[in-house]
């Protein structure tokens, strides 16, 4: 660690860091809270769009999770395309082509085209998330970095909740122009993410050394500090993840982490089905108020164990203890199916967990891959882990039935178990308290 003499630098690191988390955290964010709004929105649209278009839970639950096949298939490849022409132009190019496709998804007139729509959302949204990781690396040092993952993290809770209580509202008011209220649930939530790519374009540089908003003390004090950190590592293709998944630690986090991805896709796409389960009489707007209380104490639930897990250094036991709340929750919303209170409660707790897990999961993943594996790594065990979002939904959707959803939460609960499990065996590196 370089001493440095006075109390110039330390103010400069300082005012760079902040200017730095002002400038580049608000786009960062706002990217993926519309980009998981626009992922999920179908469980709204579901409320109206299965009655008109004839599509029942196994068909839902298959046509929400064909998304993630194309996702799976076009992430690496996105990524490595990101790197080639900069995160500002391939960023923004993301942003608007799923805006389009989400749009365009509110006129579908079959299942044959909504399997469609979504196949091509999938191939549009590949790459973000792992994409934003990488950006965030070229801007935060290290003992920054987790925060500023943790804050992307929220983004998620946020997107759903924002989901919620516009899906609800919108279902139950939107009746213009001669189209149906669901139509508008894709309309009027995809549109904004065509302005965010927009603005991504012109407001967010590439790199540090293209950074207008810093001074050239601040922009050089930042690569450098940046530079120290930087570790060689092997790159980011195909064969370099096919290596990557020989790793039989890569191996292990990834089908964790696929676990418990079923249950938190599963809880996802379905939470407005459960809801209105709850009492046929609910309408739209009631089911996304009511389905937004999960995600709001998901969110606090959230921010108050990666604070507590930061605090200690601990990640392994707050992650296997999130899975197994998450799986008491999703067995409480199955016995409570017919009592609203307890079923809301119930999933809460899901939400907890499945919310819960991520900054601390990413956090322990770090420590438990070495240096020169981490890139590589991270990308291979984010891929497998998108796929727990096919067999989620699939599952939950081929074995719900007209008269009740929650049936198919047990599988999900076998998936969460099965993560804990293998968690428990996970050898991870001890980490001293960060704070």
């Amino acid at each position: 660690m370089t001493v440095h003499t006075g109390s110039a630098p330390s103010a400069v690191g300082k005012r760079t860091v902040r200017k730095v988390a002002v400038r580049i955290m608000p786009i960062v964010g706002l990217l993926y809270i519309f980009n998981y709004m626009d992922r999920a929105n179908i469980g709204y649209a579901q409320l109206g769009m299965g009655k008109e278009l004839a599509i029942d839970a196994a068909t839902f639950g298959a046509a929400s999770a064909i998304f993630f096949l194309a996702y799976v298939v076009f992430e690496v490849p996105s990524n490595m395309i990101m790197k080639k022409v900069g995160a500002r132009l391939w960023l923004s190019r993301i942003a608007v082509s799923w805006g389009i496709v989400t749009v365009v998804t509110g006129f579908v007139a079959s299942t044959t085209h909504l399997i469609i729509a979504r196949i091509v959302l999938g191939i549009a949204e590949a790459g973000l998330f792992p994409g934003l990781l990488l950006y965030l690396t070229l801007w935060f040092r290290g003992k920054e970095r987790g925060r500023a993952i943790a804050t992307l993290a929220l983004a998620q809770p946020i997107a759903l909740i924002l989901g919620s209580l516009t899906g609800g509202w919108i279902l139950d008011h939107a009746h213009w122009l001669g189209m149906s209220s669901w139509q508008w649930v894709f309309v009027l939530q995809g549109a904004p993410a065509v302005l965010i790519g927009v603005v991504t374009f012109l407001w967010l540089p590439d790199k540090p050394a293209d950074a207008k908003f810093l001074t050239a003390g601040e922009r050089e004090w930042l690569q450098t500090e940046i530079d120290k950190e930087y570790v060689p590592e092997e790159k980011e293709t195909f064969l370099g993840q096919l290596r990557a998944v020989r790793n039989g630690k890569v191996l292990h986090l990834a089908f964790s982490n696929l676990f418990i991805a079923c249950g938190l896709y599963g809880l996802t796409f379905f939470l407005p089905l459960i809801v209105k389960q709850l009492d046929p009489k609910y309408s739209s707007t009631n089911i996304g108020l009511l389905g937004a209380i999960p995600y709001v104490v998901g969110a606090v639930g959230m921010l108050l164990l990666a604070r507590n897990s930061d605090r200690t250094g601990e990640r392994k036991g707050h992650v296997i203890a999130l899975v197994l709340v998450a799986a008491l929750g999703f067995f409480g919303a199955i016995q409570f199916k017919s009592v609203p209170v307890l079923s809301l409660v119930s999933l809460s707790l899901a939400a907890i967990g499945v919310l819960g897990y991520l900054a601390p999961y990413w956090a322990m993943a770090s420590k438990v891959l070495s240096k020169e594996h981490t890139a590589v790594g991270l990308a291979a065990i984010n891929s497998i882990a998108a796929l727990g979002g096919f067999f989620g939904p699939y599952a939950i959707g081929l074995a719900a039935t007209d008269t009740d959803v929650t049936v198919g939460l047990y599988f999900p609960i076998g998936c969460l178990l099965l993560s804990a499990i293998m968690l428990a065996f996970l050898k991870v590196p001890r980490e001293r308290n960060q704070l």
